[in-house]
């Protein structure tokens, strides 16, 4: 029978990849599968969610060579009659979604933020000019894969009806050599499991950092930054940012300071469930989005929060 194939090499990517999957298996009726590379321990978490696992182990396979897991993922498809292909994008997932469907002869999107079938045809919203709007564009060819950006659907949750069974494909020798790896050196949060962020923007100072800080921890939160207080001024790491140029997250509360509300900032944190937006300008875009708007200097407010916490 027909199936939808996930793919995602990280356990929390992987079952929020398996809800997705399970929306438009209902609609369509395809079978879903997953599939796990060298990867005992992941296989055993998708199955304890109720998923029919397939496990490749291939000493030879690299993870890290996406040309390989491209084509071990196109005799999978191939295998378990796969016409829909999803995986998670993130940057490895889409490089493997462009190659994937080059292989399969597939129509592929990337970025995609929802799915639903209208009529057997599976459409999907994905922000577009820049996320200035949100378009819904469905892919017509008889095969596809879709790289599902992350935290779009809730991860998937304990269930019984799971298994895992072997799946043998033709070892693939690399295109590349892995000679040594390393711990990326810095900041490893993940802002995007965070359920509480503080936001800084380039309206507050280097020295409001500890001050922002504070207020997270005592929040139970993290603190995240625009993408200039990374980037150009360096005073927070990269993995920080949300946006475009960072990461799409949904905390349940966001409080923001000093930030101008720019749509590439805004399609990174519009779906927290409580935006506070504190600016000086009374006309900045972010405050207008905000749940809760305050008018004032974020270096003042700032400190006022941190001395009531």
């Amino acid at each position: 029978m027909a199936s939808i194939l996930i793919y995602s090499d990280k356990e929390k990517l992987a079952s929020e990849l398996l809800t997705a999957a399970r929306i438009v298996a209902k609609d369509i009726g395809l079978e879903v599968r997953a599939l796990v590379l060298n990867n005992d321990s992941l296989g055993s978490d998708l199955a304890g969610k109720g998923a029919e696992v397939y496990k490749v182990n291939d000493s030879a396979l690299l993870l890290a060579d996406t040309a390989a897991v491209a084509s071990a993922l196109r005799q999978a498809a191939d295998k378990l009659d796969a016409s829909l292909v999803l995986l998670s994008s993130n940057r490895r997932g889409k490089e493997l979604a462009g190659r994937l469907a080059q292989k399969l002869g597939a129509g592929s999107l990337a970025d995609v933020s929802g799915i639903q079938v209208r009529g057997r045809k599976i459409q999907c919203t994905r922000n577009a000019l820049g996320g200035a709007t949100v378009a819904t564009q469905q892919i017509e060819t008889e095969k596809a894969v879709i790289a599902v950006a992350a935290r779009s659907f809730e991860a998937a949750a304990a269930q019984d009806g799971g298994k895992v069974e072997a799946l043998s494909i033709e070892s693939i020798a690399p295109s590349v050599k892995l000679l040594e790896t390393k711990s990326k050196a810095g900041d490893v949060v993940d802002i995007q499991a965070a359920e509480v962020l503080v936001v800084v923007g380039q309206g507050v100072e280097k020295e409001d950092l500890a001050t922002a800080e504070n207020i997270a921890k005592a929040l139970g939160g993290e603190i995240a930054c625009s993408k200039p207080v990374a980037t150009d001024k360096k005073w927070l790491p990269e993995d920080r940012i949300i946006g475009l140029s960072g990461k799409k997250c949904k905390p349940q509360l966001a409080i923001i300071f000093g930030v101008s509300g720019q749509v590439q900032f805004t399609v990174g944190i519009r779906d927290a469930g409580t935006i506070v937006a504190v600016n000086s300008d009374e006309n900045a875009y972010m405050l207008q989005m905000a749940d809760y708007a305050m008018v004032a200097d974020a270096k003042q407010v700032l400190k006022e929060l941190n001395l009531s916490l």
